[in-house]
């Protein structure tokens, strides 16, 4: 019965990790509530899960990987509603709600290592994951250069010069709402293709997928991501500073497609 607990939290993460991106970055009060419900009740569930598991096995401490998993995701939503309804703010959701349905999915497949119905699906999951990262990095990179080009705007413009060959770029507004965008599209796509990714490493390589350097940092940069939409967000942050900050988080990016070359289990050829 734990494990259907497990699922249905594992459902109302997901479901709460798409609504805090809506309440955060939409600005609208509508999603603020919606997300926070969905929070307390896959929070609610998830207790349920986890002491209904311990007590089954006769103990108070967790044994295992997705034990450990379920239960440092457990603890991540803990915090973020804690630090949400005593200061009335939902923006670390968009990094802890994320993280609680990445950690949770996995041990909530099964107590076992998952193993898929068919190629067929196992070719889905992989399609998916392949696809999701690389629109992550190509928005990454949209992102990089329309904040590039936003400084070249915007010096133009303080210097008081004529178009020239930059007439043709859109207003200021426009280029940083373009790299704002393209941010949020490349997270999300970051997200599905980690997710996709580690239902199948459960399956191929088990846990010491993990401890994969390309996998180490991929979630490096998933991380950086999630920062640097906050800061984004939470100052405003444009021309020469967005564009240091968008170069540092794609020079990570470079870094992650070149672990391939270093990587044991997880490489280009691998299929």
């Amino acid at each position: 019965m734990f494990l259907l607990w497990l699922r249905v939290a594992a459902v109302l993460y997901g479901l709460a990790t798409v609504s805090v991106f809506a309440a955060v970055f939409g600005h609208r009060p509508a999603w603020r509530r919606i997300c926070l419900s969905l929070a307390l009740t896959a929070w609610f569930t998830h207790l349920v899960s986890v002491v209904e598991m311990l007590v089954l096995a006769h103990r108070w401490m967790p044994v295992g990987m997705h034990e450990v998993q379920s239960m440092l995701a457990l603890l991540v939503a803990t915090v973020f509603l804690v630090i949400a309804l005593r200061y009335r703010t939902l923006s670390f959701g968009i990094f802890a709600l994320p993280l609680s349905f990445l950690l949770v999915v996995v041990p909530a497949l099964g107590p076992d290592k998952y193993t898929f119905s068919s190629p067929v699906i196992r070719s889905g999951w992989l399609f998916l994951h392949i696809i999701a990262l690389l629109a992550a990095y190509a928005a990454l990179l949209f992102s990089l250069f329309a904040s590039f080009l936003y400084l070249l705007q915007e010096r133009r413009l303080k210097n008081k010069r004529s178009p020239g060959f930059l007439d043709w770029l859109p207003p200021l507004d426009t280029m940083d709402q373009i790299a704002q965008t393209t941010l949020v599209l490349g997270f999300c796509g970051m997200t599905v293709g980690l997710f996709a990714g580690s239902l199948i490493a459960q399956e191929s390589y088990g846990s010491a997928y993990f401890a994969d350097p390309k996998v180490l940092l991929s979630f490096v940069m998933w991380g950086l991501y999630i920062v640097m939409l906050f800061v984004r967000r939470s100052t405003g942050l444009r021309g020469r500073r967005a564009v240091y900050l968008s170069s540092g988080v794609f020079l990570v990016m470079l870094c992650v497609w070149a672990a391939n070359l270093f990587s044991s289990v997880h490489r280009f050829s691998a299929s």
